[in-house]
């Protein structure tokens, strides 16, 4: 997924935009894919492909705020900057409140789109690289048993091994070989190490 070039998807109901943004955003070297309608382009997004999404706030049938709404029930790590009419800012708020990265009233210039799409773009690749790191955090909690899931807790939590083996009711050699098989199990090179993906994984608070 890294090695693949982010796409900036363009959505707007105004054909002259899509063509106009198209050009502009060509010329500075990005890779393009323009829809006339919301419904058009969930219809054709793959939720894997990094990038950003230039969303025009008011769509027919249906409109920018819905389709944010949409892409975060379904998990889509894509950063969103919405283009609005001026009548749009009570709108826009609402949607930088649900996560969008900016908002361009209309007319906006090219320079304030190119510098919100390239922030939009390292926000994409951080999210993504977030986003394969937790899978592969959750691969590894999966391997565990639940005993060694227990004794993840309690070494994350900050317990020692005899504190550990008395709210377990086990041998505190026990709690050495639990603890040793969840290091190696999670690849983990330190207590800090282990705890920082704990934290990742949610499984304790940040």
């Amino acid at each position: 997924m890294s090695e693949t070039k982010p796409v900036v998807f363009v959505v707007d109901d105004d054909l002259s935009v899509l063509k106009s943004l198209r050009r502009l955003l060509t010329v500075y070297g990005f890779r393009v894919e323009t829809f006339s309608s919301a419904r058009e382009f969930l219809g054709n997004y793959q939720g894997n492909v990094p990038g950003c999404l230039v969303l025009d706030i008011r769509l027919p049938q249906l409109d920018g705020l819905e389709l944010q709404r949409i892409l975060a029930e379904r998990g889509a790590v894509l950063p969103i900057i919405f283009i609005t009419g001026h009548g749009d800012i009570p709108m826009s708020v609402q949607a930088m409140k649900a996560g969008a990265v900016d908002f361009l009233p209309k007319p906006f210039n090219d320079q304030s789109l190119i510098e919100a799409i390239e922030f939009a773009l390292d926000k994409s690749r951080s999210d993504n690289l977030e986003k394969l790191e937790l899978a592969d955090i959750s691969k590894k909690l999966a391997t565990l048993t639940p005993r060694e899931s227990e004794v993840l807790k309690y070494v994350v939590s900050g317990k020692l091994n005899k504190e550990i083996a008395a709210d377990l009711g086990i041998a505190e050699k026990t709690v050495k070989v639990h603890r040793g098989r969840v290091m190696q199990k999670m690849r983990a090179r330190s207590v800090a190490d282990l705890v920082l993906m704990a934290e990742k994984a949610r499984i304790i608070s940040i």
